[in-house]
């Protein structure tokens, strides 16, 4: 092969993937229309973030005053994918710090009924699941759950920061001291100049898809923008981001459709022509129940028929 075809070759090989790359890139960034940040609130955007064990011990230190950690170890969740996007809800992290006390942190997008229970369940199960065969009690550490809400969860209460931990009803002591749960509120928030501590952080989470720029001297919160900058992202990362969006429309399609078939047919008699179809198309009960609001009971109760 003579010198002029080997560099032609060359040429045509290293353009071709980086029009490629670029043609993926500008794909994605055309499902983000003009942002340049991604939305931290999105389940595979979340779990990139606090996949920097920097990032994810100071939001935590920051939450939790009281804590001084220096480092953590992320434990595997063995939630499948699907399944977190189904329940539009994942526990996108989980971890221990250097003295064993383990962490829960998960976005919740959308209310969905059951949620603080199941905040119990995902606590109560991570402070079970220490205790190996032949264990002791007394070697149970404690677990804490931090969820970030899109939406009011408390009513009543103002704070957009709330901390619920297990009292003396008489006293107010906390003699049983394993449990703490965290609820940070998004939409209780109010964006404020200057913001500091555990604010600059939900600031990013209410502002960051909407910013252009970014004002902060604290190096941490800069380099989580940096995480969320699309720019910056590899060519997977891309492509992950390609398939998450995917499903996402594809539920909002089921929602639609079940809203539409519904309406059409009526109010408990259209639901339930609805849960039927869906059943024959085997989706699961958790899907069905998230998607129309018809209790499980009800759900299991019709599929018996099939």
């Amino acid at each position: 092969m003579n010198t002029f075809l080997l560099l032609l070759l060359i040429f045509v090989s290293k353009y071709s993937q980086s029009f490629q790359h670029f043609s993926i890139r500008k794909n994605v960034q055309g499902i983000f229309m003009t942002n340049k940040f991604a939305d931290p609130k999105l389940d595979i955007v979340f779990k990139k973030l606090f996949g920097d064990s920097a990032i994810l011990v100071d939001f935590i230190n920051k939450t939790l005053p009281t804590k001084h950690i220096k480092k953590v170890e992320y434990i595997p969740t063995n939630i499948e994918p699907e399944i977190r996007v189904k329940k539009q809800s994942v526990l996108d992290v989980l971890c221990t710090d250097e003295n064993g006390s383990k962490y829960i942190v998960e976005m919740q997008s959308a209310k969905e009924k059951g949620f603080e229970k199941r905040a119990l369940y995902y606590a109560s199960k991570t402070y079970g699941s220490q205790l190996d065969k032949g264990g002791q009690y007394a070697d149970l550490l404690e677990v804490i759950f931090i969820a970030i809400t899109d939406f009011v969860m408390f009513p009543e209460k103002t704070d957009y920061l709330s901390f619920h931990t297990i009292r003396d009803n008489k006293t107010n002591e906390q003699n049983l001291k394993d449990f703490t749960f965290v609820f940070i509120e998004i939409p209780k928030y109010e964006i404020h100049d200057n913001a500091q501590g555990i604010d600059e952080w939900i600031d990013l989470f209410k502002t960051a898809s909407n910013r252009k720029t970014i004002k902060t001297s604290d190096p941490i919160i800069k380099k989580a923008y940096e995480q969320l900058e699309i720019s910056n992202w590899t060519e997977q990362e891309l492509l992950d981001f390609q398939a998450y969006e995917k499903i996402l429309l594809d539920n909002q399609a089921i929602k639609d459709q079940v809203y539409d078939e519904g309406k059409a047919e009526g109010k408990a008699e259209g639901k339930a022509e609805v849960v039927k179809n869906m059943l024959k198309q085997n989706f699961d009960v958790d899907t069905i129940f998230n998607l129309t609001g018809m209790s499980q009971d009800e759900i299991r109760r019709l599929s018996s028929d099939f």
